[in-house]
């Protein structure tokens, strides 16, 4: 029975002489794989629609737990803008990776909205960066490992908060502070918007390097610390903004 889903193109990969291995993220069977018969064919429908970070509508007979395929995609967006930025696409490419490890995690999380959410606001011109910060932070979540933002993560206490500490967990307060590193006020405020803050919504995004930089410094300690994923598109993103 042909099937109709939302979804986006994670990865994809040569199968035989002329077809593709698709990956991807849908809103009705999260991830799935599906053949793409002839795909690589220069005049194939399929063709284009089967490359990274297409979104769209895609009808496939659907298996469960077995190799599905692919028939048609009505396309909603090829990210085209994204693929012309060196920066952007990195960043792009580090989402699809972190989506599918999340969804590995929990199946039931909404990762493609966010997902979808953060790229079309990176196609607008917004930060890749916070963006980026933005769905990481709600991904935590979703992975079991959510840092406390709602008051200090050693004593509870909900006022006077000093810092953000990767090593215990949170907000520190200024009681409970000992030798971490201090970021800015506006820095730990932000966080706890960043996690709130509905992706699709935002309209202004401004924000100083020095708290971007306090910020992500953060995410990436933590996600060192508590997450256990590797992540082969963040360690050319880091590359990347070393050369930048």
């Amino acid at each position: 029975m042909l099937s109709e889903v939302t979804g986006i193109v994670l990865r994809e990969s040569d199968y035989k002489e002329s077809s593709k291995l698709v990956q991807l993220l849908t809103k009705e069977y999260g991830l799935i794989r599906v053949l793409a018969k002839g795909a690589k064919n220069l005049k194939s429908d399929l063709r284009n629609p089967t490359t990274k970070l297409t979104y769209g509508t895609f009808y496939i007979y659907y298996k469960e737990d077995k190799l599905s395929t692919l028939v048609n995609v009505d396309v909603i967006s090829y990210f085209q803008k994204l693929k012309t930025d060196i920066e952007k696409i990195s960043y792009a490419s580090y989402l699809l990776e972190l989506s599918e490890q999340v969804m590995k995690e929990n199946e039931s999380c909404p990762m493609l909205d966010l997902l979808i959410s953060a790229l079309q606001k990176m196609e607008e011109g917004f930060s890749p960066l916070l963006l980026t910060n933005i769905l990481e932070l709600k991904a935590l979540a979703f992975l079991g490992v959510m840092p406390v933002l709602d008051g200090c993560s050693a004593c509870g206490r909900k006022t006077s908060i000093a810092t953000l500490s990767s090593s215990r967990g949170g907000y520190i307060c200024n009681q409970c502070l000992t030798n971490e590193r201090i970021v800015s006020e506006k820095a730990i405020k932000l966080i706890r918007l960043f996690y709130y803050v509905e992706i699709s919504k935002i309209s202004k995004l401004d924000v100083s390097i020095q708290v971007q930089r306090e910020i992500n410094t953060f995410l990436e300690e933590y996600y060192d610390r508590y997450t256990g994923l590797y992540l082969k598109s963040k360690q050319f993103l880091n590359t990347l903004n070393q050369v930048m």
